[in-house]
């Protein structure tokens, strides 16, 4: 018998941010502890799998360091990553039905190109395990789910022009939380207008306002779309007892949750009520994707959970209606969009890396074919740095950009190279899988 569901556990003994910083390995041990203490393990439904590290060349077909990846990172962020594709191997080779990699550090603020640490986050693990499943699976279509209460805005940004990549993030509204990003009207560049879906809720919107937002609107548009695989950026801090938010969801609302969505693979990303909610979110969130029953499971103390107020499933049907346009037009306007901006779309960009005080300006552009997707060119400037002020430009080529983008970008390159603007000219293949210095 198959089982159900495969488990990859890294707790990072040897990276935090602080000792008492949320973000730190009692995350995952008290988890632990509550799993060994229900017998988890020892359920035949469930296979326990040992991380591996992920090689930098599986980080450089996502992110683009400055002035390196490799100078960015530390072992236990390559094991984080390497959890993942543990849980992708595990799922594509038929081994497990699913898999929830419960791994730190995490990953869904860290955007295409790094700076440094922001929102907690390095690299992004889940891009990092999408671009694995296409470069060594072929899978194509690919939903990802974020359940974190803050925006993914690291997810959002790697995925936005990717009409391949079905990115949806329920949120508390950034008008009231970090990152301040993650509103309805940021749905993708115009090549993939549509496929970036925001559903910011009200603080205090719990159970019945997250799965009505689920039923109404999510598991329609999933179906619609048909991946071929989900992906679970599963974060826990929408959690009633969670310090950084607001939110009122319980370890049951999570759990059926995780039971309607069906994921494929789950990847941990915040929670850091680290007594209160996590083991028991983590635990119902697992027994769900096993296939077994977790009605019992309900957090020891309730007393600070608030009652769900008329207003947030008001903003709910808002939300259905809003987003529902936007996926219901997304090729009518995607065309739209396209005939307009003609063979460049823009966007300008300012990044602030709360954990190291960077900040960041970004001109990216966006350059259209009629023979392929095209390639992106990046103009960053970055200042307090852990290396200084930095400029760079950046190319990347995608993975079926035709050899006339090819040679258009790199006399850009060459260009810019050559002017003496930029502290480094960096090229993204993901062909090759790596980021090269011109």
């Amino acid at each position: 018998m198959i089982p159900n569901l495969g488990l990859v556990f890294f707790p990072a003994f040897d990276w935090m941010l602080s000792p008492t910083h949320p973000e730190r390995q009692e995350r995952l041990l008290y988890t632990r502890d509550q799993l060994v203490e229900e017998g988890i393990f020892d359920l035949p439904q469930i296979r326990e799998y040992r991380p591996r590290m992920a090689d930098i060349k599986d980080l450089e077909r996502v992110h683009i360091g400055v002035p390196s990846i490799a100078k960015l990172i530390t072992p236990a962020h390559l094991v984080s990553a390497g959890g993942c594709l543990t849980a992708a191997d595990a799922v594509m080779k038929g081994e497990v039905k699913r898999a929830f990699a419960l791994v730190r550090p995490p990953g869904h603020h860290a955007m295409r190109v790094v700076q440094g640490i922001r929102g907690f986050c390095t690299i992004n693990i889940e891009a990092i395990m999408v671009e694995y499943l296409r470069a060594k699976y072929g899978v194509k279509k690919i939903a990802i789910v974020d359940t974190d209460v803050h925006h993914g805005d690291g997810s959002q940004d790697i995925f936005y022009h990717d009409p391949n990549t079905l990115y949806i993030s329920f949120h508390q509204d950034g008008r009231t939380l970090y990152p301040g990003t993650g509103f309805p009207n940021e749905a993708g560049s115009p090549a993939a207008w549509g496929m970036n879906l925001n559903l910011p809720l009200l603080p205090g919107t719990g159970d019945d306002g997250i799965h009505r937002l689920f039923d109404g609107l999510i598991r329609p548009i999933l179906d619609e779309f048909q991946p071929e695989i989900i992906i679970n950026s599963a974060g826990q801090d929408n959690h009633f007892s969670d310090p950084l938010a607001s939110m009122s969801v319980t370890a049951q609302g999570y759990a059926s949750l995780a039971d309607k969505l069906k994921a494929d693979i789950a990847v941990l990303e915040g929670g850091y009520s680290v007594e209160a909610a996590l083991p028991y979110v983590n635990t119902g969130i697992i027994l769900a994707m096993a296939g077994l029953d977790y009605s019992q499971v309900v957090e020891p103390d309730q007393s600070s959970l608030r009652p769900q107020g008329i207003n947030c499933n008001n903003r709910v049907d808002q939300l259905i209606d809003e987003v529902g346009q936007i996926w219901s037009n997304k090729e009518k306007t995607r065309t739209q969009a396209l005939n307009q901006c003609g063979h460049q779309w823009q966007r300008n960009k300012s990044i602030y890396y709360d954990e190291e005080g960077i900040r960041e300006t970004q001109k990216e552009t966006a350059h259209y074919c009629n023979n392929c997707s095209g390639y992106l060119t990046i103009e960053t400037t970055a200042t307090n740095t852990r290396f200084g002020n930095q400029k760079a430009y950046i190319v990347i080529f995608n993975s079926d950009t035709c050899e006339n983008c090819r040679k258009n970008a790199m006399n850009y390159a060459a260009k810019e190279k050559k002017n003496g603007k930029w502290d480094y000219v960096l090229i993204q293949d993901k062909v090759k899988s790596t980021v090269e210095k011109l």
